[in-house]
């Protein structure tokens, strides 16, 4: 049960505190008087979006905080999350009931904004915020007769009806159809695998076979080749060279010395001088040195010069080999050394390759036992569904029958689909609103006024299963006639009496119903009177004045015009601000007799008191409590003597 809202700075809210009460709460005020704010706040305060406007122009933040009632399933929740339990504050009226505090800033920041949301002081996720908002409140209104054509949505709704073991069975079914994408993924994969694998399989062995073919051993072998081709090309070169060589360092063919000739009579001049002097030895043991190289290397010149023959045949031999070894360097290389390891390692991927794993057959039967269990639980679902759907039909037409809608005929039609996350079940809502029609899809066959009522049998039926304290209902009632307005008038003091119930309207038959009614109103005050409301550091602010220049806030007559500011006043000098006002017995018969007739005659007057008469009756015969309008005068949110404003902090 909501029990204080506070608001600042959002639309066009300053500063707004409102205590709310048990039963029938309604709002009534002027089209754009501000009701649709409220509202907005209370859906923004549990998570709701907010638009870009939320912030109210020359403020940078917005604050919406929302106190509740806290019932046993919430506080176990709490603690689970390790959120504090409050007591009530003096705002909230109960100083020593548990309650649960929920407050969203709303921070601007040029043309962006952010928020944080707080339940009992700590922070908390989108996802904690909306596990509170469907166990706190529920908001229907008008507009949401577009959604009601969605199949998801319709399905939704039948689940919740369903209860637990219902929704208990959509997690297995979801549980279910994961593992069965998982198991179709993994066929896939494996299928996918294969696929390549062979493709793998013949590229591999092809390249294989080609560097098998090959017979490569050695890493260098194309340099070996390379060096034996251009000495085979060069041999008769070679030859001559080699010959020169020799006779250059040991026989000559000509009156040249030869290079031994030459040290050999160094070797004997110095070893004379050694005879004379010993000093000169080391010079002697490297001319002779010398000497033995010359001539150990003249036979060897002349022994390669010997054994060069030419030899096309092997030249042509090597030639190929080399082109060979080229062309698989350039397809598996760059290098020889990079080729021999490419072989290597084809031949263990060959065999990794052809190794094991789960065959496509395993993973088949996989798919198939994983698609059973998946059918097993939607035939489950369906089966709680059908159940389900049974008994929302036969509620909801008990619903529908004293809302004047006596032969109507409510359907939902399940069909079967392809098995999903949500189960195998498309699910319909089939409406005839009269005798003789054949059953339709809703959206296609009822009215507006019957929409209405739809929704609202249909959260009267979900409330006898649903554990949400407070309902919402924004002009529900639009579009309806006065015998239907004083159906959903009553269907909705019924609610009342097990839940709170907050309801928007513009009927004086559903206004004239309530335990406490509020008027919801713009007022026009200074901009800077606006400015000086602002808390200062203590958080205490000076009250502003309206353009009445009047700090009473007492309900206006109902031949009142909207506030207008001073001629003398420049237009940017003056702020619109939303005021909320409790109305007595005597501003609720105005009140109503401007909904039914806009103006402050007597005869409307009379009128006025006669709704309140009727709902006196009606509210004795039903609960057996006081007349309607003692009652209202009674409520703590009421006093017998004129309106009270709301406080503003």
């Amino acid at each position: 049960m909501l029990l204080f809202l506070r608001i600042e700075n959002f639309a066009l809210v300053d500063r707004l505190e409102w205590k709310l009460g048990t039963g029938l709460t309604v709002l009534t005020g002027e089209t754009g008087a501000g009701k649709s704010i409220i509202l907005d706040a209370i859906d923004a305060v549990l998570g709701g979006k907010v638009t870009s406007r939320a912030v109210r122009t020359g403020a940078d933040r917005a604050l919406v905080e929302a106190t509740f009632r806290l019932e046993p399933a919430l506080s176990d929740w709490l603690k689970a999350q390790s959120i504090d339990i409050a007591l009530g504050d003096g705002a909230a009226g109960d100083l020593t009931a548990e309650t649960l505090v929920c407050s969203r800033e709303i921070v601007a920041s040029g043309s962006s904004q952010r928020s944080r949301s707080r339940v009992n002081g700590a922070l908390v996720n989108k996802q904690q915020m909306e596990h509170l908002r469907d166990r706190l409140v529920e908001l229907t209104a008008q507009g949401q007769t577009v959604q009601l054509g969605q199949p998801g949505l319709q399905r939704d709704w039948l689940d919740s009806y369903g209860g637990d073991a219902l929704l208990k069975t959509r997690d297995l079914v979801g549980i279910a159809f994961s593992a069965y994408q998982q198991a179709v993924q993994a066929l896939e994969n494996r299928r996918r695998a294969e696929r390549e694998r062979l493709q793998q399989l013949d590229l591999f062995d092809y390249q294989l076979r080609d560097l098998n073919a090959a017979n490569l051993t050695e890493p260098d072998e194309l340099e070996q080749l390379e060096q034996e081709a251009k000495r085979l090309s060069h041999s008769v070169e070679l030859q001559q060279q080699s010959y020169l060589v020799y006779q250059t360092l040991y026989q000559s063919d000509t009156d040249a010395k030869a290079c031994v000739d030459l040290l050999g009579r160094a070797e004997k001049t110095l070893t004379d001088m050694v005879e004379i002097d010993t000093e000169l030895q080391p010079i002697l043991e490297l001319v002779t040195g010398a000497f033995a190289s010359i001539e150990e290397a003249a036979r060897e010149i002349n022994a390669y010069g010997e054994n060069i023959e030419a030899d096309p045949q092997r030249l042509s031999d090597v030639q190929d080999r080399t082109s060979e070894l080229k062309q698989v360097c350039r397809k598996y290389g760059p290098t020889l050394a990079e080729a021999i390891d490419l072989r290597d390692r084809l031949q263990t991927e060959l065999l990794e390759l052809t190794g094991g794993g789960q065959s496509v057959e395993e993973l088949e039967q996989a798919v198939k036992d994983a698609q059973k269990i998946l059918e097993t639980r939607c035939a489950e679902l369906t089966h709680l569904r059908q159940t389900a759907a049974k008994d929302l039909e036969s509620r909801l037409i008990g619903e529908l029958k004293p809302l004047a809608m006596e032969k109507v005929k409510f359907q939902v039609g399940i069909a079967a689909i392809a098995p999903a996350a949500m189960g195998a079940d498309q699910i319909t809502y089939l409406f005839s609103p009269n005798p003789g029609e054949p059953l339709q899809p809703l959206t296609e066959t009822a009215s507006g006024g019957e929409m209405s009522r739809f929704l609202l049998a249909l959260q009267a039926s979900f409330s006898q299963v649903d554990p949400v304290g407070t309902l919402v209902f924004d002009e529900i009632d639009v579009g309806v006639s006065g015998r239907v307005s004083q159906a959903i008038a009553e269907k909705l003091f019924q609610l009342s009496q097990h839940h709170q119930v907050l309801c928007v309207t513009h009927q004086p038959i559903v206004a004239a119903m309530a335990d406490h009614h509020f008027r919801v109103s713009k007022q026009i005050i200074d901009a800077i009177e606006s400015v000086d409301e602002l808390p200062s550091d203590n958080g205490t602010h000076k009250p502003g004045k309206s353009r009445r220049g009047s700090k009473n806030t007492k309900a206006e007559p109902l031949n009142n015009t909207p506030d207008q500011p001073p001629s003398h006043t420049p237009a940017d000098a003056v702020r619109t601000v939303v005021r909320i006002t409790s109305l007595s017995n005597e501003d609720r018969k105005q009140e109503l007799a401007q909904l039914a007739g806009g103006q402050s005659a007597q005869e409307v007057i009379a009128f006025a008191e006669s709704l309140l008469t009727q709902a006196a009756v009606i509210r004795q015969a039903q609960t057996g409590k006081e007349g309607g309008a003692i009652a209202a005068e009674s409520t703590p949110a009421s006093k017998p003597s004129r309106a009270k404003t709301a406080k503003k902090a």
